[in-house]
């Protein structure tokens, strides 16, 4: 592996060199230092939860694979949490849904969840001293009937989901007072129809009252910040989504709340990237949720693909990191889960970082004055540049592991720690 003095030494280099392009690397890397990545809890134990063992999934949900050693306790998935971000440079956060609630002796309904279900959540974020955001959990439960919870036709079913939504607010502000930071309120149901409908309208309409019941209450954005998540269809929700973009695009901007763009919620073909400055048009906030699609499944680890770097650029290239609460959302059981947390972890901030170094305005200059064929060579030679040294000074010196050597210690946690889980 690299010695300091040769990462270093790199990185003076490719500092001359981004320098002749009217880039300032240390400015950059101040800036990537600022991002907070929002690391999904469901990564490391498959979407379980913990409110009873072998619970089923379903609801338009999947996990496949199966990788020993996946987190069964509180306790161990926030140590698994913990060696996760040992090995990724920067700050990041932490995503729960409230199906990581932690019960004792006394079990608590969806519709009963208070503060005391994450107090040990909360102490745990406060002694790292990170943020938490969290989620209600509208799936793998007796309540979803016929796929369906905020749109369903019985009142008593809907008013059941309506008062899990409700706590699970309380429970948002209460970890943003407590965390002085605020946390991030993101909503998804798996409603919808296998098969072509009847009806689009009524569940739609359904889902306008259920949701304005939720969020009749007004909190504080300085503790709790609501946000809505469309999906396009979901396994047993091929045909038909109430909650789709158009759906909750139009309530976000009716409502005041966020709109959450999920990478992997869109014609496989479809990108967020091209979204993100529409939206923020008329919101002053989004939130995203980035994954990979492949085919019909959207929730692979992220990678640093061409989709990634265009996300990464139109948040970074159209002035809006301040704008965007950007959180991970993937599942794989097919690996190490937290080798998956650290890969896809590492790649949204790579992708960030090559945003970053872009001489973007040299991009807009030749734009602006008609010059696309600058343009473009402009944005192919960039490709060029030494941004790779920069990323391994950046991991130098945040004292985490410069190329794969995270891999390493990853291997030997699986050894002396994962492994030993039955």
């Amino acid at each position: 592996m690299s010695t300091s003095k040769q990462i270093e030494a790199a990185y003076h280099l490719a500092r001359q060199r981004y320098a002749e392009w009217g880039v300032h690397t240390d400015t950059a890397l101040r800036t990537l230092a600022r991002v907070a990545i929002s690391m999904h809890c469901w990564q490391g134990d498959d979407v379980g939860g913990f409110e009873s063992a072998g619970g089923a999934l379903g609801d338009g949900l999947a996990v496949t694979g199966n990788y020993p050693g996946k987190a069964r306790t509180p306790d161990e998935l926030r140590a698994d949490f913990e060696k996760a971000i040992s090995l990724i440079p920067g700050r990041h956060r932490f995503n729960l849904h409230a199906s990581y609630a932690e019960m004792g002796r006394r079990k608590v309904g969806r519709d009963a969840l208070g503060v005391a279900q994450f107090r040990n959540w909360i102490a745990w974020a406060k002694a790292l001293k990170i943020g938490l955001d969290f989620n209600p959990t509208f799936f793998s439960h007796p309540k979803v009937d016929r796929g369906m919870t905020l749109t369903h036709p019985n009142k008593g079913i809907r008013q059941f989901w309506i008062e899990h939504g409700l706590r699970c607010r309380e429970i948002g502000a209460a970890i943003g007072r407590s965390l002085g930071q605020p946390c991030l309120n993101n909503l998804w149901i798996p409603d919808g129809m296998k098969d072509t409908p009847a009806d689009r309208r009524s569940p739609r309409e359904r889902l306008v009252e259920s949701l304005d019941a939720i969020y009749a209450r007004k909190m504080s954005p300085r503790h709790n910040v609501d946000s809505v998540e469309p999906k396009l269809f979901g396994i047993g929700a091929e045909s038909y989504t109430p909650g789709s973009h158009e759906f909750y695009l139009g309530y976000a901007v009716s409502r005041g709340t966020l709109l959450t763009l999920d990478a992997g919620h869109y014609h496989p073909t479809e990108g967020i990237a091209d979204k993100i400055s529409s939206v923020l048009g008329f919101l002053p906030e989004i939130a995203l949720h980035v994954s990979r699609g492949v085919r019909w499944d959207s929730d692979h680890v992220v990678t640093l693909t061409d989709e990634l770097e265009a996300i990464a650029q139109e948040i970074v290239w159209g002035g809006y990191l301040d704008r965007v609460r950007i959180g991970l959302d993937y599942f794989d059981a097919s690996i190490n889960r937290v080798a998956a947390w650290v890969i896809g972890t590492r790649n949204m901030l790579k992708a960030l970082l090559l945003a970053l170094l872009a001489p973007a305005s040299q991009f807009r200059q030749a734009e602006n004055h008609g010059d696309y064929t600058t343009r473009l060579a402009l944005m192919e030679d960039a490709k060029a540049l030494p941004w790779g040294a920069v990323w391994d000074y950046y991991c130098h010196t945040r004292d985490v592991p410069v190329g794969h050597a995270w891999l390493a210690q990853v291997k030997q946690y699986d050894k002396d720690v994962l492994s030993k889980r039955h």
